[in-house]
C-alpha cells in the first residue's frame, strides 16, 4: 500500500503533495486517537490504512475559504 506513495496519482487526487501530507498527518492522528478505519484494516499498518482511504476516496481534505483567502496574500474585510 506504501507504494501508493511512489506514484503521482494520491498526489493528484489532493492536488498536490503539501494537502497529501496534511491529509495523512490529519487522519494518522485521528486513528491514533481512537477513531476507526473507513476501510478493512486487515493487519496493515495505520498509515497504509489511511493511504488506502485515500486511494479509494473515502476522506479528502477541505480547506476553509477564508483561511485559502489569508493563504493567497488577499487582504481579509475589516469590520
Amino acid at each position: 500500500m506504501i507504494e501508493a506513495l511512489k506514484s503521482d496519482e494520491i498526489v493528484e487526487k489532493l492536488g498536490g503533495r503539501f494537502k497529501l501530507t496534511a491529509l495523512i498527518q490529519r487522519r494518522l492522528g485521528e486513528i491514533i486517537d481512537g477513531a476507526r478505519p473507513l476501510v478493512d484494516r486487515n493487519g496493515r499498518s495505520d498509515l497504509e490504512v489511511v493511504i488506502d482511504e485515500i486511494m479509494q476516496e473515502k476522506i479528502t481534505l477541505e480547506m476553509d475559504p477564508a483561511l485559502i483567502e489569508k493563504m493567497k496574500g488577499t487582504p481579509s474585510k475589516k469590520r
